[in-house]
């Protein structure tokens, strides 16, 4: 079948909760992707920071096609030795004593949310002690509690009524969230970059300023890494540019290569208020998916990923700010590794769909900020291309 059939074919049978483009990616490489008509793709939106490795990296691919033929799945009535092995890994290069695993970043920050009430209810035996406050232009995922969580109108619009319980402030204000606080609070619960937000990169006095408001009102600080964790930034976890450490994580995304899996981290002493009962997930965490999240983050850590992504990272916000020199709709540029934002004052879902006949995949976020996060993998000659192919389409913007 062609793209145009595959399209019909959607039309017909796919409900409508995402805007898609006339895209159907069928094969993957590294930072490449063919449609079902053989057309080629620059891939730089990776999934939304799904493929740090790139498509088909072939260390994940053996990983999951060895454990595949092993055993697939099972309860989490049993042990689980590739699970135990991933939650060994994450807690040894994090802040982290305890791992939960579920299946996606949503669920991830639902566990958060539940262990945070959960935690404060116990330690400081108070009922009413469950507002969490969260950042204005956050985004926590599309459940029901994820969404009260995430600070966007847009996202929550038709849902109503929310999760009872949350607050929003604005981001990278540390004043405003302490303002915020009050006897019912229980935890801040932020992302260390904001994503969907429009690539926000905060000060770098912010985060100090919130660890030290959450010792001070005895309040749990959740990192929200869906997006930016996994070597995303240039380091394992984003919360190491701030120099503080969270009292719990949360991670999907990019974790196991492309595999659907999300995980929760928090320190022992929060991580006893789960027992068992109180949480769980069928498939979280089970043999295929955290055999392909191994292999993942071992080839993170040690083919040299990080230092990639750091360099190709300044690489890339260089040449973005050299295109932004020459054009004066862009605003700003702004990011940190390769998660890269790029701020125009016109509309960027035009640019995106340019970018899409041009054979380039990226992405827009709050209508006006081009959102970069293309493989770790990325080279030189990559970023070149797609330079260049942003370059054309930004001549044709101002024609």
């Amino acid at each position: 079948m062609n793209s145009a059939q595959w399209i019909e074919k959607s039309d017909k049978y796919i409900m409508k909760t995402y805007g898609r483009y006339p895209v159907v990616p069928v094969r993957g490489a590294g930072c490449r992707v063919w449609d079902a008509d053989g057309k080629e793709y620059l891939d730089f939106l990776a999934g939304v920071a799904v493929n740090n490795l790139g498509h088909c990296h072939p260390k994940v691919v053996k990983a999951i096609q060895d454990q595949a033929a092993t055993m697939i799945h099972c309860s989490n009535y049993y042990q689980i030795p590739p699970q135990i092995e991933l939650a060994e890994l994450l807690c040894s290069h994090s802040f982290a004593d305890k791992a939960f695993f579920c299946n996606s970043g949503a669920e991830a920050n639902e566990a958060a949310i539940k262990l945070a009430r959960k935690y404060s209810r116990e330690t400081h035996g108070n009922p009413e002690r469950y507002e969490i406050i969260t950042a204005l232009a956050s985004f926590h995922g599309r459940t029901m509690a994820t969404v009260s969580a995430t600070g966007q109108e847009k996202v929550q619009k038709f849902f109503d009524p929310l999760l009872h319980g949350f607050r929003y402030v604005p981001f990278n204000d540390a004043a405003a969230l302490e303002a915020a606080i009050t006897p019912q609070t229980c935890a801040i619960m932020l992302e260390p970059i904001q994503g969907e937000g429009g690539v926000v990169v905060p000060s770098a006095d912010y985060f100090r300023a919130v660890r030290e408001i959450c010792n001070r009102h005895q309040l749990l600080l959740i990192f929200d890494e869906v997006q930016v964790g996994i070597g995303r930034t240039g380091k394992l976890f984003a919360y190491e540019h701030f120099g503080i450490e969270p009292d719990i994580m949360t991670l999907a995304k990019a974790l196991a290569g492309g595999a659907p899996i999300g995980t929760m981290l928090a320190r022992d002493e929060v991580a006893a208020s789960f027992s068992p009962g109180t949480h769980g997930s069928t498939f979280g965490g089970n043999p295929l998916v955290t055999a392909a999240a191994i292999a993942t983050i071992r080839c993170i850590l040690e083919d040299g990923i990080l230092n990639r992504a750091e360099e190709m990272g300044e690489y890339l916000l260089g040449e973005l700010e050299a295109l932004a020199k020459k054009f004066p709709f862009v605003a700003e540029v702004r990011g940190i590794g390769l998660m890269i934002g790029m701020e125009l004052t016109v509309p960027a879902g035009d640019v995106v769909k340019k970018g899409h006949e041009r054979g380039v995949l990226l992405n827009v976020a709050q209508d006006k900020v081009l959102r970069f996060v293309p493989p770790l993998i990325v080279s030189k000659q990559e970023v070149n291309e797609m330079i260049g192919i942003l370059e054309g389409i930004f001549q044709e913007v101002t024609a």
